[in-house]
């Protein structure tokens, strides 16, 4: 089979209808062959024929989507240095857009023989590596188009594709556990009632488990272990066509008004530390596409904990980055990104550098920088913790508003003027750099960490499951189980639990900034007490849809203030509060603070270190907001009373400057969540008081 020269862009396997290209770069090759793999593991050999720019390549007509292929790079050997080219390994292209296979983790998948770790390893690799597959580009998207949801009306919910429809009894077996399965019509409208507006995937991209963990017989569930930056990860393909059944979800989502967000991991790859196998990027080009120490090559720089970090000081490496965005926006039609780890993206040199290269990229491309982009603000090297610090463009996970909410209602002393800025929007973290509100996108529960459940039913984490005697995941959970640690029969303690519950979701969406959820935690998912189930791949993990039987309150409750939160331009600001009246004239400020006894608060009452208690005044007049219209936007105004303490309080309501009676739309005591004033709503004057139960939150509105 002899090749055409074909073009040096785009990199990766292209079809065309007739045939397809194939680019691979590589600086340090001497030469590279193309492997075309038939199903019976034969193999064809043809060498690139052109080089351009370092980018080897050829066209082959008559090449189809479904052919498996692979490269093998021959060039310098030399670890030392930091060369590992060796043609015995097969190697998945870098832009492969499908995969095939797994890697079994036999010794020819590395490039060193495990008794003698400084020989090199000439065994044939290709029976035991994934294979790249050359897709077929052509989808019908029909009338697909983007929801665009602006970030201020946004609630997103974190999901992983397997565990999120894994055990649903209303889809079809054969769709459980798959994208397909997650455009199912039960889940979109699941998540329409809850108020989704975005769904947040954990990573999609093809990945593999770690050998350590395979040995224990366990899997890296999660998926933060990235072989193909550009191929969804065939395992939750219920077709043989992974590519276009993403797409046919994206699709489906969309129509449904849903977008989607993937959490992405380009801070490391799959191949791990200089043990690890030769895959992919290590063998075409090592020095290129990975950090190396300066003065000993031979070992990787690790700001994550994996074992290696990608080099994006390189050029190429950048490319790869971008290429792979822009190929989720433009072909795969995604709405977003979460980063993980962003903050390695930053490391030019040592320091992370808000103002990196990758940001600047990010900045100025038409397509990447139109979608949403959420960054994990932190890393595990020195400087790592970066929350507050990205450009404008950015919104963060905020990890401070998961501390400090969960620190209030579990009651530590000294929370109470934290909490005040989480719940405002933390305009001490992102004003000063001109962002809204909404760079915050707050959470209080994440795949990583205890689920909302378990923050109430655990005081310390149980990972015992994950076979390192509970030493893995953190021990900082700030939860509190309530007065007794796991199940119990308890009912004042379940009582109290679901009462915190409420507590916890019923801020999250009346907190300034963008809501996330994680997925089960408005059906009252439990993963008994792990707060690392990374490589829990069963039951620990899965979403048990029995349990929407037993808490059908608490999806409830979570659509309730789903929808308040969307009926009231208050609770979604896009602008911050400034503590001052809106227009000259105006009697009152667009944020006010109240004691229990309706005096304002004080600097010495922020600063008690016993304060559990405040009322918040927020003035529906004073948004200050203008619609897509240039209207000025209004709103019923709230008082919001949060009662930490554990006793009831007698709370006295503002004078009638702020209202001369409110109604009770939301007591997460006794489970009410309006988004309206229903008809036998319990109603108060102004200058009187009402009865806050312990550990409870209620919420009014303005009736006069």
């Amino acid at each position: 089979m002899r090749p055409w020269p074909g073009n040096a862009y785009p990199l990766g396997a292209s079809y065309d209808g007739a045939g397809t290209n194939f680019a691979l770069f590589s600086e340090v090759a001497q030469r590279v062959e193309l492997c075309l793999l038939d199903e019976d593991g034969s193999e064809t050999r043809i060498a690139l024929p052109e080089r351009d720019g370092f980018v080897w390549h050829g066209y082959l007509p008559m090449v189809v989507p479904g052919q498996r292929y692979g490269y093998r790079v021959h060039g310098p050997h030399d670890p030392a240095r930091g060369l590992r080219c060796n043609p015995a390994k097969l190697l998945l292209d870098p832009y492969a857009k499908a995969t095939a296979g797994e890697l079994d983790w036999a010794e020819p998948a590395f490039g060193y023989h495990f008794d003698a770790p400084e020989r090199r390893n000439d065994e044939d690799s290709a029976p035991h590596v994934p294979k790249s597959v050359v897709i077929n580009p052509f989808f019908d998207w029909d009338q697909d188009r983007a929801p665009r949801t602006p970030y201020h009306r946004s609630v997103i919910y974190e999901a992983h594709v397997r565990g999120l429809t894994i055990g649903h009894p209303d889809i079809p077996e054969q769709l459980r556990g798959t994208y397909a399965g997650l455009a199912h019509p039960v889940m979109l409208e699941h998540l329409k009632r809850i108020g989704v507006t975005a769904v947040e995937l954990m990573p999609v991209h093809q990945s593999v488990s770690e050998h350590a963990l395979v040995q224990r017989g366990l899997a890296n569930y999660w998926g933060y272990n990235t072989l193909a930056f550009f191929a969804p990860h065939n395992g939750y393909a219920a077709t043989p066509d992974p590519v276009a059944e993403f797409k046919a979800m994206v699709r489906s989502l969309h129509a449904a008004g849903i977008e989607v967000i993937l959490d992405v991991v380009y801070n490391h790859t799959a191949e791990g530390n200089h043990l690890g196998p030769t895959l992919s990027l290590r063998g075409i080009d090592n020095p290129s596409y990975y950090r190396l120490v300066d003065d000993d090559p031979r070992y990787y720089l690790d700001y994550t904990g994996t074992g290696n970090s990608l080099n994006v000081r390189a050029p190429h490496t950048l490319q790869l980055i971008m290429d792979s965005l822009r190929y989720w926006v433009t072909e795969m039609r995604v709405d977003g990104f979460r980063f993980d780890l962003a903050a390695t993206l930053a490391r030019e040199f040592y320091d992370v550098d808000r103002l990196a290269t990758f940001f600047d990229l990010v900045q100025q491309d038409p397509t990447v920088s139109q979608v949403k982009l959420i960054a994990e603000p932190w890393d595990v090297g020195p400087g790592g913790y970066q929350v507050g610090n990205f450009p404008p463009l950015w919104t963060e996970w905020n990890g401070q508003y998961r501390d400090t909410v969960r620190d209030f209602w579990r009651g530590s002393p000294g929370s109470l003027g934290e909490f005040a800025s989480r719940l405002t929007g933390s305009s001490d973290l992102y004003q000063d750099d001109g962002r809204r509100p909404y760079a915050s996108i707050n959470f209080v529960t994440a795949h990583d960490g205890f689920t909302l459940t378990d923050l109430v039913s655990y005081n310390t984490k149980h990972n015992e499951a994950n076979g390192e005697d509970n030493r893995d995941g953190a021990d900082d959970n700030r939860s509190w189980n309530c007065g007794v640690e796991g199940p119990t029969d308890d009912a004042g303690v379940l009582e109290l639990r679901d009462r915190q519950r409420r507590n916890v979701i019923a801020t999250l969406f009346c907190s300034q900034g963008v809501p996330m959820l994680l997925a089960g935690d408005e059906i009252g998912r439990t993963q008994r007490g792990n707060n690392n189930a990374y490589c829990q791949d069963n039951e620990i993990s899965w979403l048990d849809w029995s349990l929407l039987r037993k808490n059908n309150w608490l999806a409830s409750f979570t659509g309730a203030m789903a929808e308040l939160r969307n009926a009231h331009p208050i609770f979604r600001r896009r602008r911050f509060f400034e503590g001052l009246p809106i227009r000259s004239g105006d009697q009152l400020r667009d944020i006010a603070w109240f004691r229990q006894d309706a005096a304002e608060m004080t600097a010495q009452d922020w600063d008690c270190g016993f304060g559990r208690y405040v009322t918040v005044f927020l003035n529906g007049d004073a948004i200050g907001d203008l619609d897509t219209h240039g209207e000025r936007v209004t709103d019923a105004s709230f008082l919001l009373c949060f009662n930490a303490h554990d006793a009831d309080l007698q709370v006295r309501l503002p004078e009638p400057t702020y209202g001369t009676e409110w109604a009770v739309v939301v007591d997460t005591a006794t489970g009410e969540a309006n988004a309206t004033i229903p008809d036998d709503a319990r109603l108060a004057p102004a200058a009187t008081s009402i009865t806050v139960t312990a550990r409870s939150l209620q919420i009014l509105q303005r009736t006069a």
